[in-house]
């Protein structure tokens, strides 16, 4: 299923979200305007991976790079249908949780989410010697804390059926809990398999951080009225 839009519109506007996307965006750019050996150099150099984040833990090693690469890899896609997929999503469901939280709020909750995604990769795999890049994790936390904060909006989509595509309204909360049980199965079904080229525990683990920091971080809703 693919979003188109949402049937809730943000109080603010989404200055944040809107500067995430260009910034992905610009920077596949730069992506595709290098060699292809220069682009696997700048995976593994802002991209995460696991088996260096456990030896800096495990050796002492310095753990600057490593703090910065969770950032970094947020930033950086391994394709057209990968960017633009996490930008479409992110398009649809990330204004309404930033006008939820406020634009500094929004941004902190972004990258921790996308941050925890990357532990959890990580927990999935320590020994890989793989980089993970893509927003993958962050807008997976944007998607958990939408079906917390939005239960009731309801979501345009393409939905495949058989070889044809149709527009249908789907209740978010289906349209969310059905992408999160198919990451959810898919990363059970990868564990202890082949290096996968999809990090669902990633995509997992950012779901779950942002559902809870949605509850911990946005100001209650009363009689209509946000109290911070």
């Amino acid at each position: 299923m693919i979003p188109l839009r949402d049937s809730t519109k943000s109080p603010i506007f989404p200055i944040v979200n809107l500067t995430i996307i260009v910034l992905n965006i610009f920077i596949y750019f730069l992506e595709v305007s290098i060699e292809p050996y220069q682009l696997n150099q700048v995976y593994y150099a802002f991209g995460v991976v696991p088996a260096e984040v456990m030896n800096a833990i495990l050796t002492g090693a310095s753990f600057t790079p490593v703090l910065v690469s969770f950032v970094t890899t947020m930033f950086i896609h391994g394709g057209w249908f990968h960017v633009i997929g996490n930008m479409l999503f992110l398009w649809v469901f990330g204004d309404n949780v930033e006008g939820r939280l406020g634009h500094f709020k929004y941004l902190l909750f972004y990258l921790i989410a996308g941050a925890v995604a990357s532990l959890a990769h990580i927990l999935s795999n320590p020994l890989s010697t793989v980089p993970v890049v893509g927003a993958s994790g962050a807008v997976a936390g944007v998607l958990g804390a939408y079906i917390i904060a939005f239960p009731r909006s309801r979501v345009l989509a393409l939905v495949p059926i058989f070889i044809i595509f149709t527009l249908m309204e789907i209740p978010a909360v289906i349209f969310i809990a059905l992408w999160f049980v198919l990451q959810l199965f898919n990363g059970v079904a990868s564990l202890g398999g082949d290096v996968n080229t999809v990090a669902y525990w990633a995509h997992v683990g950012g779901f779950i951080t942002g559902a809870i920091l949605i509850k911990i971080i946005a100001p209650r809703v009363t009689k209509g009225y946000y109290l911070r």
